[in-house]
């Protein structure tokens, strides 16, 4: 297969929070020319491009022009507009999540991405946090998913509902791993400081058998990601947060046992031993490497590890658990 070694030309819009960590990432990266950002307040983006030197597009067609992709770091609800403009003129598009403020955006960004070939992915970023990736090849059927992801309040996100702003992360990864449609879905949410819910707890049964439970609330004293895995003789669990994770998997006990080693014994008197492990974590930026998987998406031609799909998906999931309230 043929591989560009050739720089990615890329501008991108939003220069909030989270666009200046793109801004940052993708200016030292060697598989992207940062050509320079575009920001819909005027002196907040002079002020950027004189303290950190990103060159500031005043006007935003420049720069779609300019560029092969576009990183869209925008508010949710600018999302679709920009992403279509991009689509039109044929450059390939990354969209911080969720992908579009509405399932008929999100569909009409893939349905046009798809007929103009452009490569297109979504910042799911815990698919490529480095605890998340020690362990999820070692999850083959999950039938039991927890799922707690409790945040301190910040102002910035309370445009959309909490199931949009924290708890679409774990809906992407939990709909990555169980290869089932859904059968049903109950929640319940509560708003306490913004007009949305800031509180919310969701159950998603699958035609499968499995489960997934998924709490998230962005009012609370400490901050908390963390996923639990239950499938035949094995749980896993992973701290996205501080990057940890642990695997504990039970195996027939020999007959010769280490006098260290755990056992339990069943009801029918079959003993099972106790193994954990703690699988190595690489001190990886999850958002540099999501960026590379970008660039690898467009300079091969491939389907991206979190498509437009994807996320459009995981978009229909979250919409489902709002809309069941």
């Amino acid at each position: 297969m043929y591989v560009s070694t050739k720089l990615i030309k890329i501008g991108v819009f939003g220069a909030g929070h989270l666009g200046k960590i793109h801004l940052k990432l993708l200016n030292e990266s060697k598989k992207f020319n940062l050509l320079g950002f575009h920001d819909v307040n005027p002196d907040y983006s002079i002020k950027i491009e004189k303290e950190f030197g990103y060159k500031y597009f005043e006007d935003s067609n420049l720069l779609i022009e300019s560029s092969d992709a576009i990183a869209i770091i925008t508010p949710t609800q600018s999302h679709f507009e920009i992403a279509m403009k991009c689509i039109e003129k044929n450059k390939h598009i990354f969209i911080e999540k969720p992908i579009a403020y509405s399932v008929d955006e999100a569909e009409e960004i893939v349905k046009f991405s798809k007929e103009k070939k452009i490569i297109g992915q979504v910042g799911h970023v815990e698919r490529f946090n480095p605890a998340f990736n020690s362990i999820n090849r070692m999850i083959g059927n999950p039938m039991f998913i927890e799922s707690h992801r409790l945040s301190e309040f910040n102002p910035r996100g309370t445009d959309v509902s909490v199931v949009l702003d924290l708890m679409i992360h774990d809906i992407d990864i939990i709909l990555s791993l169980i290869s089932s449609d859904i059968k049903n879905i109950s929640s319940s949410g509560v708003s306490v400081i913004s007009n949305t819910p800031d509180i919310a707890n969701a159950r998603i049964e699958f035609q499968n058998g499995a489960v997934a439970n998924l709490t998230s609330s962005r009012i609370s004293l400490k901050n908390m990601r963390k996923l639990r895995f239950f499938q035949k003789e094995t749980y896993i669990s992973v701290d996205l947060y501080n990057k940890k994770a642990e695997v504990v998997k039970m195996i027939d006990a020999p007959k010769q046992l280490d006098k260290f080693a755990l056992t339990l014994e069943n009801a029918e008197g079959k003993k099972k031993q106790i193994i954990y492990k703690n699988p190595k974590i690489l001190n990886n930026n999850a958002i540099q490497i999501e960026l590379e998987n970008f660039a690898n998406s467009i300079n091969n031609g491939v389907k991206s590890i979190v498509s437009l799909e994807d996320a459009t998906r995981a978009l229909k999931v979250a919409y489902s658990i709002i809309n069941s309230m």
